[in-house]
């Protein structure tokens, strides 16, 4: 093998993996609208469903016709990432019997879907001093090297190459998860 082919193969083998799609993040979030003690028992359900403590989310602004106001906590957020995020992705994918519309899926390879109670997450069993709740959970893919456009220092712009479309999206999500996309 010559000196040519070697650099070739090599950059063949490094553009592959830079091509390749992973979970950055799964965002998994219960939105109340109001505070007191049905937002602590959703911390609680999301808490016990993600293995971590969520961050409570207050309201921007005051909404007088639903009695909110500026600064009241009305939800709580977790955010997953690695292993945890695609095990939690995996469960979550179950209670929606792994389907997900083409609609949710936006033009930077992100989607997002809905669960409309907890206990159809398999592995959850119901509390009736807790209730039950609904939730959204959103997922962000990317390639790697995505982190170049985040970081803090020397931040860059990414080329269209290693963006994530919408399409690819789904056939990752396909192959991967064995979701159908309707």
């Amino acid at each position: 093998m010559s000196v040519d082919e070697g650099s070739e193969r090599l950059q063949q083998l490094s553009e592959s993996l830079l091509s390749r799609l992973r979970v950055e993040k799964v965002i998994v979030n219960i939105s109340l609208g109001s505070s007191g003690e049905n937002l602590e028992r959703a911390v609680q359900v999301l808490e016990t469903l993600t293995g971590q403590k969520p961050v409570r989310r207050e309201a921007k602004r005051s909404v007088r016709d639903f009695g909110i106001r500026k600064g009241e906590p009305i939800a709580c957020i977790v955010t997953l990432r690695k292993e945890r995020a695609v095990s939690f992705l995996k469960r979550a994918l179950d209670a929606v019997s792994e389907k997900i519309p083409a609609s949710s899926f936006d033009e930077y390879g992100n989607f997002s879907f809905g669960i409309k109670e907890h206990i159809d997450i398999p592995g959850t069993r119901y509390v009736p001093e807790l209730g039950i709740f609904g939730m959204d959970v959103c997922v962000v893919l990317e390639k790697m090297g995505g982190r170049v456009k985040r970081r803090r220092q020397k931040p860059s712009t990414v080329g269209h190459a290693q963006r994530v479309d919408r399409q690819e999206a789904q056939s990752f999500m396909k192959q991967n998860f064995g979701v159908a996309i309707l």
